[in-house]
């Protein structure tokens, strides 16, 4: 099925050899793949003319070539298409040559048209001129119409179907985006985008910069992070000059220091919660993750059938794993697997089991920088990206495999950390920190029933010792003796659970329990 969508157009010129059999089979392929022919000529005639020799048995096709990507490198990259899909289809054929076409929107300021029936001849009080020009640009005397280009064209568009016997139409325009006079020619819609894509670049790259700099990153002198991030911030300011329009430069250089600022006070811990900044590795993890997810979007978007087998699969299958993470939480159950627990000794509510499975889908994003460097490859039209050779299955599947390997060591190295930090701070008798919603907390535990009628598993229970407790999971109180480092499971129904004032205090021996679970 041929594209519908596409970001650039290439004519390209095509001389394709053989006589008319292949020259429908390759009209056929062009048709196909969603290239109009526009033309066509026997050699030596034409568009290129005199450039090639008469040959009977040739003839030059004039196509356009749609493609996604870039518009830099778009006519290197189109002729690469149509070289693999002649030779994809056994046709001697060749790209003789290609020229982008260049279609870029102008950005017309937009109108509305107004009536003027309610103005009244003569002076009128100054207050109700005000108050008419409020209720215009509210919209009370809006006709419906609509009307795009500079403030006199509008107005002459506006008045294009006024009777011929009136003198002065009763309609008039008044800007829909703010711009009434702003000179022509008005800027470009591609260009602009771009702009902006420069401005947030150029923007990350100082940010990243200054933050890493002010972290006094072992091996990076402080004066060359300095000199990146004045660069960024030079090239943010011309990306922020580039993207306003003539006369008005100053509101887009407004922009790009704002921009600068606020990433930079972020970054610095200026503007967070806690007030502390950036570390260096969560600088460098943000950046990876961002470009990671902008390849892998610039992938997504032009990929065919063929490519979505290829591709696609792997991270379908992925994205199931994340829907099982989701429903029981991999972090938690390696969490669990480090203090001799088991997953269902865990009672964590659904919303943590989710930023669980978010924070290893984190994890997995950054083994695709291969893929995500693919998309940018092919949004660059690298001519070993471009679609006609294939996916080598072999490859995806070690690929898939590395990605599995990668988050499963750093989903291990994430729990791995959480249990020694617990098991220290229980050493320690401070409280553990928390993970993923797991919040261990020092519990006395007193009985309900006689010691020898008391049923459960793990170490001989001892009243006078505070234990971590993780909860009640059904009809099981969780607790942790951090003594023998061994976890005890006791019916809820036969203990009495209340807090402890640290884990250096004893219990008191009294009974006096504040609640019962």
């Amino acid at each position: 099925m041929a594209p519908t969508r596409y970001d650039q157009r290439v004519r390209v010129f095509v001389q394709v050899c053989g006589g008319e059999h292949d020259w429908r089979e390759a009209e056929a392929r062009f048709e196909a793949h969603g290239w109009p022919v526009r033309d066509g000529h026997p050699a030596g005639r034409g568009p290129l003319g005199a450039a090639l020799e008469p040959d009977p048995g040739s003839r030059v096709y004039e196509i356009e070539v749609r493609l996604f990507g870039a518009a830099k490198g778009s006519d290197r990259g189109a002729a690469d298409r149509v070289r693999k899909v002649l030779r994809g289809a056994r046709l001697e054929g060749y790209v003789r040559r290609a020229e982008p076409l260049e279609r870029d929107r102008e950005l017309f300021p937009h109108w509305r048209i107004v009536s003027t029936a309610h103005r009244r001849p003569g002076g009128q009080p100054a207050w109700r001129r005000h108050l008419a020009r409020a209720a215009t640009r509210l919209g009370r005397h809006d006709t419906g119409g609509f009307v795009a280009g500079g403030p006199r064209q509008a107005l002459l568009l506006a008045r294009a179907d006024a009777p011929a016997a009136a003198s002065r139409p009763a309609v008039a325009v008044r800007p829909l985006d703010g711009r009434r006079r702003e000179p022509a020619p008005y800027r470009r819609e591609e260009q602009l985008e771009r702009s902006v894509y420069r401005l947030v670049l150029w923007t990350l790259l100082a940010a990243g910069a200054l933050t890493l700099a002010t972290a006094a990153v072992p091996g990076a002198p402080r004066w060359i992070l300095g000199a990146v991030a004045l660069f960024g911030a030079c090239g943010a300011v011309w990306s922020g000059w580039d993207m306003s329009g003539e006369g008005k430069r100053y509101e887009g250089v407004v922009v790009a220091v704002i921009c600068l600022l606020v990433l930079a006070a972020f970054g610095t811990g200026l503007l967070s919660g806690d007030g502390t900044a950036w570390s260096p590795l969560r600088t460098l993890t943000t950046a990876v993750v961002v470009a990671v997810l902008a390849g892998l979007w610039l992938l997504v978007r032009q990929w065919t059938w063929g490519e979505w087998v290829a591709w696609a699969v792997p991270l379908a299958v992925t994205l199931t794993v994340s829907a099982f993470v989701a429903a029981g939480s991999v972090l938690h159950a390696l969490y669990a697997d480090g203090l001799s627990l088991s997953p269902s000794d865990l009672d964590v509510p659904p919303v943590w089991q989710f930023a669980a499975a978010v924070k290893l889908l984190v994890m997995l994003s950054l083994a695709m920088i291969v893929p995500a460097w693919w998309g940018f490859a092919k949004h660059r039209h690298h001519r070993y990206a471009t679609p006609g050779d294939g996916t080598n299955i072999i490859l995806n599947v070690c690929l898939f495999v590395a990605m599995l390997a990668g988050a499963g060591l750093q989903a291990w190295n994430s729990a791995g950390t959480a249990v020694d930090r617990t098991v220290a701070a229980a050493a320690r008798g401070e409280d553990p920190p928390s993970y993923f919603g797991v919040e261990p907390e020092w519990t006395c535990v007193r009985l309900a029933v006689p010691a020898g009628e008391l049923a459960g598993e793990g170490p001989p229970l001892k009243p006078r010792r505070p234990y971590l407790s993780f909860g009640v999971a059904g009809e099981t109180a969780v607790l942790w003796d951090p003594a023998t480092r061994e976890p005890v499971k006791l019916p809820a129904n036969q203990v009495w659970l209340g807090p402890a004032t640290s884990g250096k205090a004893a219990c008191p021996s009294a009974p006096g329990p504040s609640k019962r679970s």
